[in-house]
């Protein structure tokens, strides 16, 4: 048989968990606000500590890619854009209209010379007074 003092100290903790689920007041530990501010402290720590490690791992990522960057003669996207940029307001200094997009070779940016003699190939074949009219 269990004795009374083990009844009593069962009964004590039983008592206990029954006050505080009927709403009674919790003990209150002497160094439950130290344990609170150890605990934060770990947690700003382990905060630090992963912010470290991130800034770190994306430091030796940058360093990779501007290896790879040099090795292939390839810019950063922001570079690229600020060239494109300075590219266009350079076009746009004097201009009071947008500028004009790159035509590709052989769509109508070709020699007037071209032209003239298409048009003198044309005008062999028109009869005399006709050329006459288109020559002047």
């Amino acid at each position: 048989m269990q004795s009374s003092v083990e009844n009593a100290s069962y009964l004590k903790g039983a008592t206990k968990d029954m006050g505080k689920m009927l709403g009674g007041e919790e003990e209150k530990d002497p160094d439950a606000a130290k344990k609170e501010e150890e605990r934060q402290e770990a947690l700003r720590q382990q905060e630090d500590e992963r912010k470290a490690k991130h800034a770190r791992m994306e430091s030796d990522r940058e360093r990779v890619r501007q290896t790879i960057r040099d090795k292939y003669g390839l810019k950063k996207k922001e570079e690229k854009e600020a060239e494109e940029k300075a590219a266009m307001e350079q076009a746009c200094e004097g201009s009071l209209t947008r500028p004009k997009k790159a035509i590709p070779a052989g769509c109508g940016d070709e020699d007037d010379e071209d032209e003239e003699s298409i048009l003198d190939t044309v005008l062999k074949f028109l009869p005399g007074p006709l050329q006459d009219m288109f020559k002047k």
